[in-house]
């Protein structure tokens, strides 16, 4: 398996497209495309912050991007085929900068949907951690994602090889040449990091594979695949109502007056009404249609709970002052229908977006598009993976729901059909697979740390609670998605702060316990 680095031009990667330290896409089939594009500004903001950070450094004539080592891998396209002779050329990232050699740790950062960057190995916690105790960085990119897949990876036929245990093979593989090309022994402790889909790789890696990896941190990592995941909706309502972050009853009462009235505007058949009060680039004459605009608006909602304060959107805060504005008098029965078409507004505004596009005929025929232009896509990949392992559709069918009614699970499964021919009915058993294979919320898993975010609606299919002396857990009130990942900011809350300073503590006892146990072993370290 061939192996080629190439050093990276330290100014010229400063303006490559960007990429994320967070890869933040479990959400993305079942959401409409709102959710999809704040993803996406969440990411491009991490990487403009990222990149601030780095130009600063080269002002200063530090020059850490120049121990950035890019590396492609050969690797089996199906590893359980050994008559499949063909491959992959897989990407991966190296920092040597921390690394104390020849024992230091290695730290592998687990690409998840979507490509990895340089800031994979030079930002974050898990690289604080790594300066601390003398790490080897690396990160590797999830097969057919970012630029590790072949010319026609996306054919429907060729994603057959696409799945969470073909990429936790190829970890395997990787783990092994890089040992070989580093001269690593058993003395050199693995630990791996992922967050989300990334951080449920981390904890399966150690799982599976746990001679070759000693621990991992899960962040935010959704193990338990869920075909109907209502609860989704249901935290991001508990997260509108929740005084700490700025929510209030009154504000989650509002939304859910003004999705009813947008509901009944629609029932009335008043299609020309919705589609200029919201913006809309089509009007939405059909059902399949109408489901894509309500998908969007609650979009909003979801986005603003899941990134709450990281400056994407809108912070819940804002968000419940324009629902719950006292200023706005003289509004009528259709006040919070209003108030929800001013955040519509304000999404198009920030976005620079003219309208909204709310053709479900159009999402179909993007997604049937096999053509792999952009490193950066990444939707009908991971749809795919959705329809075969994993589910997540966030529905609004439980009553419990604060959004509309239209977020059926047969309205979001029928994408399943529509674009890769995998029948709905399929998809019970395949996810039934997934948690029997893994173990779903209650993993037989040791040395695993799941962190997880108090108003993060994924923490509903991650593992909260401590349940064995292992597998152990660190919760954070009040904070979102991932928010442990980076590394610290001066307006973070002393919870997140203190989560941060346990997760290392973890990190520290693994490295000391795996020493230990390393001089306790009358056999030569290999």
């Amino acid at each position: 398996m061939p192996l080629s680095f190439q050093y990276l031009d330290a100014i010229k990667m400063l303006f490559l497209p960007t990429c994320s330290l967070l890869l933040l896409l479990p959400n993305v089939v079942n959401s409409g495309r709102i959710l999809l594009k704040i993803t996406q500004r969440f990411r491009d903001l991490h990487t403009q912050r990222n990149k601030e950070f780095f130009q600063t450094a080269l002002a200063d004539e530090h020059q850490p991007l120049q121990h950035v080592k890019e590396g492609v891998l050969d690797q089996p396209l199906d590893h359980f085929n050994r008559q499949n002779i063909n491959t992959f050329r897989q990407r991966f990232l190296v920092n040597e900068e921390y690394w104390q050699r020849p024992e230091g740790p290695v730290f592998l950062f687990v690409g998840g949907e979507g490509p990895i960057c340089k800031f994979d190995v030079l930002t974050g916690h898990h690289v604080d951690i790594a300066k601390e105790h003398g790490g080897l960085l690396l990160a590797v990119e999830h097969r057919f994602y970012g630029d590790s897949i072949n010319p026609d990876g996306l054919e429907t036929e060729n994603l057959a090889y696409l799945s969470s245990q073909q990429a936790l093979a190829d970890l395997a593989v990787f783990h092994q040449y890089i040992s070989e090309s580093f001269n690593l022994s058993c003395r050199n402790t693995w630990i791996s990091f992922g967050g989300s889909y990334s951080g449920s790789l981390s904890a399966w890696f150690r799982g599976k594979f746990p001679n070759l990896v000693y621990g991992a941190v899960a962040s935010s990592a959704p193990v338990k695949a869920k075909l109907d995941f209502s609860e989704y909706s249901n935290v991001v309502g508990l997260g509108l109502k929740n005084e700490a972050v700025g929510g209030s009853e009154e504000c989650l009462a509002k939304v859910r007056e003004a999705f009813v009235l947008v509901e009944a505007t629609l029932i009335s058949e008043n299609f020309t009404k919705v589609a200029a009060d919201f913006g809309c680039c089509q009007t939405p004459n059909n059902p399949d249609d109408q489901m894509e605009l309500m998908q969007s608006l609650a979009d909003i909602m979801m986005g603003t709970v899941q990134y709450n304060e990281e400056g994407v959107l809108m912070s819940i805060k804002e968000l419940c002052s324009v629902m719950s504005d006292k200023r706005e008098e003289n509004e009528g029965e259709m006040e919070a229908y209003n108030r929800l078409v001013k955040l519509s507004q304000i999404y198009r505004s920030t976005s620079n977006e003219p309208c909204l596009d709310i053709s479900h005929e159009k999402t179909v025929k993007d997604l049937l598009d096999t053509s792999h232009r952009h490193r950066r896509r990444s939707e009908r990949q991971w749809i795919y993976q959705t329809c075969t392992e994993f589910g997540f559709y966030q529905t609004c069918e439980d009553a419990t729901c604060p959004f509309s009614g239209m977020l059926t699970l047969q309205a979001q499964t029928k994408l399943c059909a529509e674009v890769f021919g995998i029948s709905q009915h399929s998809l019970p058993a395949r996810i039934a697979f997934t948690n029997s294979y893994y173990g779903g919320d209650h993993p037989q898993t040791t040395r695993v740390l799941y962190v997880n975010g108090g108003v993060d609606p994924w923490k509903e299919l991650s593992v909260v609670q401590d349940s064995t002396d292992e597998a152990q857990t660190v919760f954070i009130k009040n904070t979102a998605h991932c928010a442990d990942m980076s590394s610290q900011r001066l307006k973070d809350p002393h919870s997140l702060r203190k989560a941060r300073q346990e997760i290392e503590n973890h990190v520290t006892r693994w490295l000391k316990t795996a020493a230990l146990e390393q001089m306790k072993k009358s056999k030569p370290c290999l």
